[in-house]
Parts: structure tokens; C-alpha cells; sequence
């Protein structure tokens, strides 16, 4: 969406905040023993507490409050009572929201306690990667060439990125023009920033796929040679300078 008018930044504020804390929240509660169901709950109760719905279950009908996927389950996953998290599990949870009819998107990959597995290196390129990629946006700037940053930022590090998950626009809706911002440079790709719009950015980040395919239960997505995969995302709002970081709260950079 575009900012237009004072209401309008309020309104995406107070939704960006909703589900920065509930992300926030959710990653301070995680424990291992717990399951992603009992996760998925305590979520969704922060989220009704601020008045807030399910933005995956309102515009698509997913089974769940958030989306919460584990070590090898790269995005999408389905909260459930049989999958009980470990310690040195790597975790994504995504949290969007509808609040007073804005809708607001996050999401981060952490490590469930004890490196055991050395996922850190990856979360943590994929936080750094997030945090160069957003302070290079301002109106004007080529949407592919922040691809381009986060594709070689990756390479750097001996990682790859996913092609078919992106970043969007979103505001009266969780996902609206522009449509997709890749993570690589896509030459096709012509379309720039504009000053005032909001944007959900994010960063896929894997160690050997390079596309998500989506399993049998229409939902989780895991990659197609295999591998882990980091993401974090912001809803951040666009300007002539530095853009404002609407999901700041979520302190995923801390």
C-alpha cells in the first residue's frame, strides 16, 4: 500500500507492532518439549488479545495462527500436536496479522537453544543479509538490484538463495503489489521502490536448494536438493532515506 494520509501510518503501525511483539513473544517462549500446536496457541491468544486475526487464515484459509516450520521444512509449515521441538532445532515462525483492516507481516528463523547442529552461522547470515538488503531501499532504488544484494551477499558466505519465495507489498492486504522482491537479481524485473509504500522484505537463505516445493499437505515447503533454510522478515516502510522498520519491535537484529 501507499501512505497517504496520517490515519493510514497509524493504522499500519499498530498492526506492524501486533505482530513484531507476537513473533517476539513466541521465540521467548519456545522451549524444547513444547509442540508447535502449544506454540501456534500462545500466538494466536497474543494476537486476539490486541484484536488481531490470522492474516494466513483470512486470506487463505490456513489451518493455523502462524506458520511455524522446523530444521529441514523451509517455510509455510503447519502448527501441530505431534511435532515436538528439540533442543538445537531451527525454527521459523512467521507472524502475520489483520488489525482494524491493515495487515502487517514478520517472520525468523532462530535456534532452539544449544547449537548442536551449527544452524547459528546460517540464522545469522540470513539476519545480517535482511539488515543490509532493507538499508539500501529508499523510493527510486531498482527492486532487482536489492535482489542482487542479497544474492551475493549469500554467495559471500557459501550460501544460496531461493528463487520462488519473495518479498511483497502489503498493507490492505497480506500480499499486494509489488507482487514479488526476489531475492537475486531478476533482469526482468524493472519495477523500483517507491516513496511512502510499504513492503514485507525478506530473506531466504539456503545450503543447497535453490527453489521451495510445496509437500502433500498443500502447505509446507521444503527445498528441491534438500538443505536448511533461514528467512527474516521486516515490514518496513519506504522513504527518500533511511526506511522505517515498522516490525522493529520483533528485535530479530538483537
Amino acid at each position: 500500500m501507499s501512505i497517504t494520509k496520517e490515519e493510514e501510518l497509524i493504522g499500519i503501525k499498530k498492526a506492524s507492532e501486533a505482530v513484531a511483539y507476537t513473533l517476539r513473544e513466541m521465540r521467548n517462549y519456545a522451549k524444547p518439549g513444547m509442540t508447535t500446536k502449544e506454540l501456534d496457541d500462545f500466538g494466536g491468544k497474543l494476537l486476539m488479545e490486541l484484536g488481531a486475526k490470522s492474516a494466513p487464515f483470512v486470506s487463505y484459509g490456513f489451518p493455523g495462527w502462524t506458520c511455524i516450520s522446523l530444521n529441514h521444512e523451509f517455510c509455510h509449515g503447519i502448527p501441530s500436536n505431534s511435532r515436538v521441538l528439540a533442543e538445537g532445532d531451527l525454527i521459523n515462525i512467521d507472524v502475520s496479522a489483520e488489525l482494524d483492516r491493515f495487515f502487517s507481516d514478520n517472520g525468523g528463523s532462530f535456534v532452539l537453544g544449544d547449537d548442536k547442529y551449527r544452524y547459528q552461522q546460517l540464522v545469522d547470515a540470513s539476519k545480517d543479509i535482511l539488515h543490509k538488503a532493507i538499508y539500501n531501499i529508499k523510493g527510486g532504488v531498482r527492486i532487482s538490484d536489492i535482489g542482487f544484494i542479497i544474492e551475493t551477499e549469500a554467495k559471500k558466505r557459501g550460501y544460496k538463495v531461493i528463487k520462488n519465495l519473495t518479498g511483497h507489498g502489503v498493507g490492505r492486504k497480506l500480499h499486494e503489489a509489488p507482487d514479488e522482491i526476489p531475492n537475486f537479481k531478476d533482469k526482468w524485473n524493472t519495477a523500483r521502490f517507491r516513496k511512502n509504500s510499504v513492503v514485507a522484505i525478506e530473506t531466504f537463505i539456503s545450503t543447497t536448494s535453490t527453489y521451495a516445493q510445496t509437500l502433500g499437505d498443500g502447505w509446507t515447503m521444503v527445498g528441491n536438493k534438500g538443505g536448511i533454510m533461514a528467512q527474516h522478515e521486516h515490514t518496513i516502510l519506504v522513504t527518500d532515506g533511511k526506511p522505517i522498520i515498522l516490525t522493529e519491535m520483533n528485535e530479530i537484529w538483537n
